[in-house]
């Protein structure tokens, strides 16, 4: 199972929200170039990014900061947050970006998502975001009237190969991630499927890579010194 630390941006600083909320936003550096190389000195191949103010705005916000990242860093990188159109698409690419994830979009603009999944192929994934299990968009600020089961089904008949589930009552809270949602959503579904939300200890990764998981999104447990990285990337082989 691969493990994706992640770094959110909002205005160039790497930052975490609790539960989603952007009121409750903890600053951890100023310099998220420097966390991303930490991140690649404790073994990660791989990195989850997500621009904060886009996933607000619906245009890219944090490309220079990210940009950065990229050059210092050598890992395999996926971006979320605001990317509404294939302008945006191919601006990360062109940047560097191995894989962009598709939000609010992919729920309220299919037919973009089937244009850039054939354009694109593995390069597009898909974040859903769960909220009492209903799809939350526009950065969690709203919640879409479909469930996960049909969200789920929806993007495997369109194709898309990689798709990021955020339980958002989990996320940031440190409670442990959702074990049942994702063990029924691995057996129900072929698509590759990486955890994120409430990933804080060496259990959960053992637990999600039993599920035969592509991967598993840490966060907040990496920050607080909760989890050690390179213990976690053994687990998760």
């Amino acid at each position: 199972m691969e493990l994706y630390p992640a770094i959110d941006l909002y205005q160039g600083k790497a930052v975490r929200l609790y539960k989603g909320d952007y009121t409750q936003m903890t600053v951890y550096s100023h310099h998220p170039e420097e966390v991303a190389k930490e991140f690649a000195a404790a073994g990660a191949a791989r990195i989850h990014l997500v621009d904060l103010e886009g996933a607000k705005t619906g245009k890219p916000e944090n490309l220079e900061t990210i940009s950065k990242i990229l050059s210092v860093s050598n890992l395999f990188a996926q971006v979320g947050g605001g990317i509404r159109n294939m302008e945006t698409v191919k601006r990360y690419l062109d940047a560097g970006v191995n894989r962009v994830i598709l939000g609010t979009a992919a729920v309220r603009n299919p037919d973009f998502l089937e244009t850039a999944v054939q354009q694109f192929g593995e390069k597009i994934a898909v974040g859903v975001d769960l909220k009492d299990g209903l799809v939350a968009i526009k950065g969690w600020t709203e919640t879409a009237q479909i469930t996960a089961e049909a969200f789920f089904e929806n993007m495997q008949n369109l194709g898309v190969k990689t798709l990021i589930c955020t339980d958002i009552s989990r996320d940031g809270a440190m409670q442990g991630t959702n074990r049942e949602l994702y063990r029924h959503l691995s057996e129900r579904f072929s698509m590759d499927l990486i955890a994120s939300g409430g990933v804080s200890s060496l259990e959960d990764i053992a637990a999600l890579r039993k599920m035969n998981l592509h991967g598993a999104i840490v966060g907040k447990a990496y920050y607080i010194g909760a989890l050690d990285l390179r213990q976690a990337i053994e687990v998760a082989k």
